[in-house]
């Protein structure tokens, strides 16, 4: 349901179709105004950019390109989200400007019910529901993004590259990706291009024909024809080799594909998504990978960050991975002690979130008490007996993560957060101003 007069900017020069979307939407409860113009809209949007909700923008106006808007408004405080209206032949320009931070496109001509649920999904999200909304990849704001990024692609059909070191999650945003597209009832099917024998690969993506080589005593069908009208995962894309780049890239081009010795095409009806470890934009030369791939792959591209440079997240991981082993075993344990979520804080995480799952399990599968210790996370640091801190030093550690935590989830109220930590409020300003939390005046609300 919109907020109440939900408003949005229209700049459209075209009168009929601009008057065609104003009696629309106003039908449907936004409120509109509209510019006719890119220098008109520039000037309005600056009086009142906080107040809109979503501003739907033609890329190509009388007077300047809508991308020239766009650039002057996103330098506007508060600025509100952007939709373009493209023609055919403007839809690069279009996604250039989706990783610039539009939220979306649509290419004329569109069906308006398509276009309202396009603006609904668009429009800039309130308070009360950002604390609503559910996230599935994580609790940090960079892994927020990320996933924002992906419902804002899942609506397209284009390629979708995903980057990212390995472990970090690529083929966890794949499935979601396609499990949040319209796609999502089709087969994903994934394939590892580094885990099958060169000579191997071709037939695995493309299928072969009876005959077509030794052994092949029968039509095979590869994985871009069984993925049907889903999603063709193919992950670590940058370990193919440079014969089937070329052929990857004819598939991508053309749309259809041959089975290995077969002469007919076979149409791809599957979207394409890819993912790798490595720098693809930087490889070149005989051995590295085809720069014109590359860009036909990376037209739609997210970059899943390091468990390391999100450390939000690894509280919310522990526990989630914490509850799926816990109920594939028959062991009783209620959670991490402190000093084994301080530990998990301070590891390096060089296998990102795939290390840390193995850990969880390791742990459940070997822990002798209801509590997770370090020693269970790290058991190769257990044999480092001479390695002591401090006592009131680990204490304190401990404590002061709890604070940080127990405010974070009042919004900063100290009246809240001691309630959290069944201390008084006194109590917890002391121990605020002994761990250098406290950066302002006291808030006793």
């Amino acid at each position: 349901m919109l907020p109440e007069r939900a408003r949005i900017g229209l700049i459209e020069d075209d009168p009929v179709m601009g008057g065609s979307i104003l009696q629309r939407l106003e039908l449907e409860g936004w409120h509109v105004t509209w510019w006719h113009s890119g220098g008109e809209a520039i000037n309005g949007i600056s009086a009142v950019s906080g107040a809109l909700d979503l501003i739907v923008c033609d890329v190509r106006l009388p007077d300047i390109s809508g991308e020239l808007v766009f650039n002057a408004v996103a330098k506007i405080p508060n600025a509100p989200p952007f939709m373009f209206v493209t023609g055919f032949g403007e839809v690069d320009q279009a996604v250039r400007l989706m990783r610039a931070g539009a939220v979306d496109f649509m290419t004329k001509p569109f069906a308006m019910d398509e276009f309202l649920r396009r603006i609904e999904a668009g429009r800039r999200t309130t308070n009360a529901e950002l604390r609503l909304k559910g996230y599935f990849l994580g609790e940090s704001r960079a892994i927020q993004s990320v996933e924002d990024l992906l419902h804002r692609y899942a609506r397209h059909d284009m390629p979708v590259l995903i980057t990212g070191e390995t472990g970090a999650g690529k083929e966890v945003a794949a499935r979601l990706l396609h499990q949040i597209s319209p796609r999502s009832s089709e087969p994903f099917v994934s394939v590892n291009c580094a885990a099958i024998p060169a000579e191997l690969l071709e037939s695995e993506i493309f299928g072969h024909e009876k005959g077509a080589f030794t052994g092949a005593q029968r039509r095979h069908l590869g994985y871009a024809e069984r993925a049907g009208k889903g999603t063709l995962f193919l992950d670590e894309i940058g370990d193919m080799p440079l014969s089937l780049q070329a052929k990857m890239l004819r598939l991508i081009e053309e749309g259809s594909f041959h089975r290995v010795g077969g002469e007919a095409p076979v149409a791809l009806g599957a979207r394409i998504v890819t993912a790798t470890h490595r720098d693809l934009a930087v490889r070149g030369g005989a051995t590295g990978f085809r720069e014109d791939l590359y860009f036909r792959l990376a037209v739609l591209p997210v970059t899943i960050p390091p468990l390391r440079e999100r450390l939000e997240d690894i509280a919310w991981l522990l526990d989630r991975f914490l509850e799926n082993a816990v109920s594939r075993s028959d062991v009783r344990i209620r959670g991490f002690s402190a000093l084994a979520e301080e530990a998990a804080l301070a590891h390096p995480w060089p296998g990102n979130v795939r290390e840390l799952r193995n850990r969880v399990e390791r742990a459940v599968a070997l822990s002798t008490s209801e509590w997770i210790m370090p020693c269970d996370l790290f058991p190769e640091h257990a044999a480092v007996s001479a390695s002591f801190a401090p006592l009131a030093d680990v204490r304190d550690a401990a404590e002061r993560r709890q604070i940080e935590r127990a405010l974070e989830q009042t919004g900063g109220q100290i009246a809240k957060a001691a309630g959290l930590l069944a201390i008084s409020r006194t109590t917890l300003w002391e121990k605020m101003t002994r761990f250098g939390l406290v950066e302002g005046p006291r808030s006793e609300s």
